[in-house]
């Protein structure tokens, strides 16, 4: 006589394809529910929330190949791009750190950051897309955010400033470009497709569309194509806009008193002539 399955058991055994039987478990997943006490709630939680976080590694993964030339072939990049490994790490532990559960999140966290030189805090929330390009020495603190389809080089920082609590770091919204060795830094926000500039030190809110270059950084306003984000030659110089500006204006003024000049050695020849 058959025994009458479990529920457990019975998502597995009456599947015999495998898709169909991870898609039972999942549904019962879904319908779970324990006590965050549980020693199964992380788990469960992981479970959960396993098709948002492979459907955002598959999306980074596929940002590397759109935005980066030498990305040659999947397995080079799955092996020899710690940016993306930071990246899957800090999936699963922002996934945890979701949960509650202490220590373990800070763990992989920092496993990731001795193994790829990349350190995100698990508890910044990261979109889609992104891609950390060579990775080295980039951090990422606790509550910062970072938009979709963002572009972060090497030695870059989203840090925050002073030992206030609460939102102490970043917002970065879409598209946004952060050059190697920027730092922003603050409770301030990165408006869509705006750039940062290699090197500089952003204070203060950029808008949308515009560009922060210099130390501190300022905002230069200007149409940023978001198709070409690799175009670091299209960022303006802040000092040499400046000083432009200061020789126009100096042209201007002299013309004005040769003209001047020009204007009373005429009357002073007709007074002259009386």
């Amino acid at each position: 006589m058959i025994s009458p399955l479990n529920p457990m058991q019975r998502p597995i055994v009456l599947h015999s394809k495998p898709e169909a039987a991870l898609e039972k478990v999942s549904e019962w997943v879904d319908n779970a529910t324990l006590p965050k006490q549980s020693i199964l709630y992380p788990l469960v939680a992981l479970v959960k929330a396993q098709r948002q976080i492979f459907k955002a590694i598959w999306a980074d993964f596929q940002a590397i190949f759109e935005r980066d030339p030498a990305a040659r072939n999947w397995l080079e990049v799955l092996v020899c791009y710690p940016g993306f490994h930071a990246l899957v790490f800090h999936r699963f532990a922002h996934a945890l750190h979701q949960t509650g559960l202490p220590f373990l999140p800070r763990l992989i966290s920092h496993l990731a950051r001795f193994l790829t030189g990349v350190e995100i805090h698990p508890g910044a929330t990261l979109g889609q897309g992104i891609v950390i390009d060579h990775g080295m020495g980039v951090v990422i603190g606790e509550t910062t955010i970072v938009g979709d389809d963002c572009l972060i080089y090497q030695n870059a920082t989203l840090g925050g400033t002073g030992k206030e609590s609460g939102k102490r770091h970043p917002t970065l919204g879409r598209g946004v470009v952060v050059g190697a060795g920027a730092k922003v830094l603050g409770n301030i926000h990165i408006g869509d497709n705006a750039r940062i500039g290699a090197g500089s030190i952003v204070l203060r809110d950029v808008p949308a569309n515009c560009t922060a270059v210099g130390v501190p950084g300022r905002n230069l306003c200007r149409t940023n194509v978001p198709e070409c984000p690799l175009d670091h030659n299209q960022l303006p110089d802040a000092e040499a806009t400046v000083i432009r500006t200061l020789l126009d204006r100096i042209e201007s003024l002299e013309a004005q008193l040769q003209e001047l000049k020009q204007g009373s050695l005429v009357a002073v020849s007709r007074e002259a002539r009386r």
